[in-house]
């Protein structure tokens, strides 16, 4: 069992996954005073990264029979999403769409760019908090949990604010294709 274990943690797609999800938490635990645009750039590119080395960890099982402790406090979860919110404010809301409960619902239901990031970074620090310790049972067990809630919680999160956030970049550019095209259009008049 341990040999089958180890064979999974240290595996080529896991590694791959830590090391992303690292680089992810290290970004939101410290950029610094930065413009929507630049954080906007850098999260379209990091989110798809994310979820393609997700989608790519081999499946497990848990060893152990208590649950692996939980790093990220409701503070250190503050702080995150009141970084991200400082920068997206007006921003910040986008109509989401695939919920269960939408199907049900006459008024739209918001979402918020900084609290589904702010989950996204909730479930990998937790993982990667247990897995830099080396402990192979233990970094197995929150491989497990981590991609639990991918399937069920933040690998839908993270499409959902995908969109919002490829809404964002590319809306400035919508905005002069149109100007652009009633221009022409109104060249073609005269």
């Amino acid at each position: 069992m341990t040999d089958q274990i180890k064979e999974i943690v240290y595996s080529k797609d896991v590694i791959e996954f830590v090391t992303v999800a690292v680089q992810y938490c290290a970004y939101l635990e410290n950029f610094g005073e930065t413009e929507e645009t630049e954080l906007t750039d850098k999260l379209t590119k990091l989110l798809p990264l994310l979820y393609l080395k997700a989608s790519l960890v081999p499946e497990t099982d848990t060893v152990n029979e208590d649950d692996p402790e939980i790093s990220v406090t409701e503070e250190d979860y503050n702080y995150i999403t009141s970084k991200l919110y400082n920068v997206y404010l007006n921003n910040d809301t986008y109509l989401e769409v695939f919920l269960q409960d939408m199907k049900y619902s006459e008024t739209p239901i918001a979402a918020s760019i900084s609290e589904d990031l702010g989950d996204i970074y909730q479930d990998l620090k937790n993982f990667i908090t247990i897995f830099e310790r080396g402990m192979t049972e233990n970094m197995n067990d929150a491989l497990y949990i981590c991609m639990e809630n991918f399937k069920m919680y933040w690998g839908q999160k993270l499409v959902n604010v995908l969109r919002a956030l490829h809404s964002l970049k590319y809306a400035v550019v919508s905005d002069e294709f149109e100007e652009n095209s009633e221009l022409e259009d109104s060249n073609e008049l005269w």
